[in-house]
């Protein structure tokens, strides 16, 4: 049986959010001679901003690289350069590997604290416990498109005067309290890569309300140079000379440029977040009904309201260890999963190459890293896909 990506699914991850009108959008850009960074790119940042309710948004070329922004102008901004050693930033043990890369290249060091089962997300007394007189920060991860706790993280925060930066790739369009996740931190993190809720092939959107932030990511996103910068900025002196100025050098930046392809899609796609989320959203009441038939598979707990990423299910009771053969039987049954993103991320063999706190008993995340998985979502109506499923649990569960 073929099980890779080339495999024709009955129920994959991921479908596309594509039609003509991305197509058309392409088309236009393509038609102008102009692909780098341009005007398509900024309309789109001014868009997505106002749909989320913040002030800024910076585009960038994936959402790893939205991460890598805003780590680094956190660690530019509260210490003028790169942090002391030792300097801590607090992480949930499950993530993706791109949520932990740019702690360790920001210069920060990584501390790893606990899950909650329910939610999946990163345990507040675990994050209490976890702050010491090295802890400068917390990124948040709003796991499979629901918040964490982000009233409780902005408060524990603002309480110990540390930054918060939300990793919510997978969580755009999801909210608490009425306001979107993404909008609670410092600076909040967005993907736009294909499986995720909208798509520019790849690409990924950092949102700050500070205008400081806003022009350092600008920078670091270019060369580290000053263009787009405010002469008033404390990173940037003006010679008097526009055009030397032009080709100054001011931080240690990257080239995380989109490209203006992606910057026009983007636009595309901006009329149908709205339909996305709430098609995603009419999934997930489906699949919590079709899961009650089977008390000993737990799915995640909603916070707020969750854009529903995927569906993740927890083996409990009798099924606990049995996951392997769950993973067999969705496969015969052509349903595609995958871990819960990467699992316990402190078990992976990478971790030898990270700045690392000393890393204690995180059994949460070990027993989701053992005992759970998620299967796929998206905005078409999924029947089909979730009758197949019934069948395929009721094949497992018996």
């Amino acid at each position: 049986m073929v099980t890779g990506p080339n495999r024709d699914w009955i129920y994959p991850l991921a479908t596309s959010t594509w039609d003509e009108n991305e197509v058309a959008a392409m088309q236009d850009v393509m038609s102008t001679g102009r692909f780098t960074m341009g005007e398509k790119v900024f309309q789109f940042e001014g868009m997505f901003a106002q749909k989320f309710g913040a002030k800024h948004a910076v585009m960038s070329n994936s959402g790893s690289s939205a991460n890598l922004l805003a780590l680094t102008s956190q660690a530019l901004m509260r210490h003028s350069g790169f942090p002391k050693e030792g300097a801590e930033v607090i992480v949930p043990a499950v993530s993706w590997s791109t949520t932990y890369y740019p702690v360790t290249q920001a210069g920060f060091t990584l501390r790893f604290v606990d899950i909650d089962i329910h939610t999946l997300n990163i345990d507040l007394d675990a994050v209490r416990s976890a702050v010491n007189e090295n802890t400068v920060g917390i990124l948040g991860v709003n796991l499979l498109g629901n918040p964490a706790d982000l009233r409780g993280l902005r408060e524990i925060a603002d309480s110990n005067a540390l930054f918060l930066v939300e990793d919510n790739c997978e969580s755009l369009g999801s909210s608490l309290e009425g306001k979107y996740s993404g909008t609670w931190g410092n600076v909040g993190t967005f993907s736009s890569f294909y499986s995720h809720h909208i798509s520019t092939m790849e690409g990924g959107l950092s949102l700050t309300d500070c205008d400081e932030t806003y022009e350092v990511m600008k920078s670091l996103r270019a060369h580290g140079w000053t263009r787009g910068m405010s002469e008033s900025s404390r990173f940037f002196e003006s010679s008097g000379d526009s055009w030397q100025d032009s080709f100054s050098f001011v931080l240690p930046g990257y080239n995380l440029r989109p490209l203006e392809l992606e910057g026009a899609i983007g636009i595309a796609q901006m009329a149908k977040i709205d339909d996305i989320v709430s098609g995603r959203r009419s999934n997930a009441e489906k699949f919590i009904d079709l899961m009650r038939k089977f008390p000993d598979l737990l799915p995640q707990k909603e916070i707020g309201s969750s854009s529903w990423f995927g569906f993740a299910i927890t083996l409990t009771g009798r099924l606990v260890g049995r996951r392997a053969e769950l993973v067999r039987i969705l496969d015969q049954f052509g349903v595609q999963s995958r871990p819960v993103v990467a699992g316990n991320f402190t078990r992976n063999p990478v971790l030898k190459y990270l700045r690392t706190a000393p890393i204690g008993s995180l059994p949460n995340s070990d027993y989701v890293h053992d005992n759970s998985l998620f299967i796929g979502n998206n905005h078409h109506p999924m029947d089909v896909e979730l009758q197949t499923l019934s069948k395929a649990l009721e094949a497992f569960s018996i």
